[in-house]
């Protein structure tokens, strides 16, 4: 009796160690900075926790912690690349564009947990949801854009609507993902032949934008050179039509004047007038103002007698002597 009895307080001993051992390491837990929790309660979820720290919750199994990464993860859509090396997966990359030519597309994406309890149990895999998806929303962006914008200049633009159209598929599913980034890698055409042909094409249309550019270029700079030697002339004009209108109101002034004075002493001032034109049309003409009776000679050649006066002394010396 007393052996069955010590067996059975070692038995209950070693219960109630087990229960304070689970007690002790199952009511309380930690979170990671770079971890956020979920709280299960006999397996339904009760909370979500996205703050660090020590914790603490009913023992198990009555509560219990799932924990996911906060990080931010990378999708791979159409290639895997491990270890420095890319493994393409063409077939799943092939798609039709919106003017009925093949493409091979492929992208990132980059999405984070931002809700833990429905990413773990509103779906079995929601990575591969993600994936089909992923796969779903770009066919449909590029099956209705021109091949021109999927491998040239319309990129950016692809990229954005399938992000918003991946976002609104992913909301609809519920699966506690969000979709942060949407990056296309590689779009190219299925073989080298028309690759070959299509970089012709591209090239061909390239020269003919630059030729557009530099004849718009030539032609402003003409139209430029045009209005500022149009301004140049208007600007003209009007520095000549202001002159002659000062010219003309200087004249009106000076006539005034004139008529003021002629008023006063109309012969003085038109004798005037006669002898200041004369000065301006004959300026080296010499004039000999004379009052005579009309019987004085109308030409008298005053200057040549002049001259030959000091002559005419000279032989009067002569003779004398």
């Amino acid at each position: 009796m007393t052996s069955i009895k010590r067996v059975y307080t070692i038995v209950g001993l070693i219960f109630l160690i087990t229960i304070l051992s689970i007690l002790a390491f199952t009511t309380w837990y930690t979170v990671d900075e770079s971890e956020q929790a979920v709280i299960l309660t006999f397996g339904k979820v009760e909370q979500g926790l996205n703050e660090p720290g020590l914790h603490f919750k009913l023992p198990w199994p009555i509560q219990s912690v799932e924990k996911l990464s906060k990080e931010t993860f990378s999708l791979q859509f159409g290639y895997e690349e491990k270890d420095g090396q890319v493994k393409e997966f063409p077939n799943e990359t092939k798609m039709i564009t919106g003017d009925e030519n093949i493409v091979l597309a492929d992208l990132v994406v980059q999405w984070k947990i931002t809700n833990p309890a429905q990413y773990l149990y509103n779906a079995d895999k929601p990575e591969e949801i993600l994936y089909d998806a992923t796969s779903a929303s770009l066919r449909s962006i590029i099956g209705s854009s021109k091949i021109d914008d999927a491998l040239t200049s319309g990129k950016a633009e692809i990229e954005a609507d399938v992000r918003d159209l991946l976002s609104e598929l992913i909301d609809k599913y519920d699966i506690g993902i969000s979709i942060l980034a949407v990056k296309l890698q590689d779009v190219e055409l299925p073989n080298d032949e028309v690759r070959k042909a299509f970089t012709n094409v591209t090239d061909a249309r390239e020269m003919m934008n630059t030729k557009i550019n530099e004849a718009k270029k030539y032609r402003n700079k003409r139209t430029n050179e045009a209005q500022g030697e149009k301004d140049a002339l208007i600007s003209t004009a009007q520095g000549d039509k202001a002159a002659r209108i000062e010219s003309a109101r200087g004249d009106v002034s000076i006539f005034n004047k004139l008529y003021a004075e002629y008023s006063k002493n109309p012969e003085i001032t038109r004798q005037r007038l006669v002898l200041e034109t004369i000065e301006q049309v004959l300026p080296n003409t010499e004039i000999y103002i004379m009052n005579d009776d009309g019987n004085t000679l109308k030409y008298f050649p005053i200057r040549p007698l002049e001259k030959e006066q000091p002559k005419v002394k000279e032989e009067g010396s002569d003779s004398n002597g």
